[in-house]
């Protein structure tokens, strides 16, 4: 079976005064990616979204596997522009609100149904067009959220969120033998796991 490894970025340098995209990670967010590459199962490519955090930690694996990475656009979390950087509380309160009501758009941020089937669509894709072998994806915690929710069959909810902190997790998802994206069931396999713990067999 091959398997997609949809990874969220780590810790970020949080700063008021740079549009979110362009956060980078913080020293100890690449640490973090560079351990996890070392023990993440072998891939054949590696793709992320085209926000700086993600580019740098798909760059981070890329590198270590001897590969180059691919930016997907439509790989961006869910479009917060309309507000841009909120404090954490008052982020908390958005995301709250984001996940209980799908079919709205609040405070003018994407909606939760858009964000989701351009999420799904935009992996079926990149699995349709990926090589033979296994894929990692470097992206945002609220579309991994969006994703897992489609894979179980579940509402939209936070509960499907990664656990709260400072990002950092994978999500196993298990694709069909063939290289066709729509040739069978994707299947949740394991998540969220830790790139902290996370180990080759860990999704066993």
């Amino acid at each position: 079976m091959r398997r997609l490894y949809c990874i969220t970025h780590a810790d970020v340098v949080i700063d008021p005064d740079v549009p979110v995209p362009d956060w980078r990670l913080s020293a100890r967010g690449k640490a973090r990616h560079e351990d996890f590459a070392r023990r993440c199962p072998p891939v054949s490519s590696v793709f992320s979204s085209m926000e700086r955090k993600a580019r740098e930690g798909a760059a981070i694996l890329a590198e270590d596997r001897g590969l180059v990475h691919r930016e997907v656009l439509s790989l961006a979390e869910n479009d917060r522009s309309a507000t841009g950087y909120l404090p954490g509380p008052e982020f908390e309160t958005m995301a709250d609100a984001f996940f209980a009501n799908p079919r709205d758009s609040v405070r003018g941020w994407e909606r939760a149904i858009d964000a989701q089937y351009r999420i799904v669509a935009t992996l079926k894709r990149v699995v349709s067009e990926a090589p033979d072998g296994d894929i990692a994806v470097v992206a945002h915690g609220g579309i991994g959220a969006l994703l897992r929710a489609h894979l179980t069959g579940s509402e939209i909810d936070r509960s499907h969120d990664q656990p709260r902190g400072a990002g950092g997790h994978v999500l196993v998802v298990g694709l069909p033998a063939s290289g066709d994206a729509d040739g069978g069931a994707w299947r949740l396999l394991d998540g969220w796991i830790s790139i902290d713990s996370f180990a080759v067999g860990a999704d066993a």
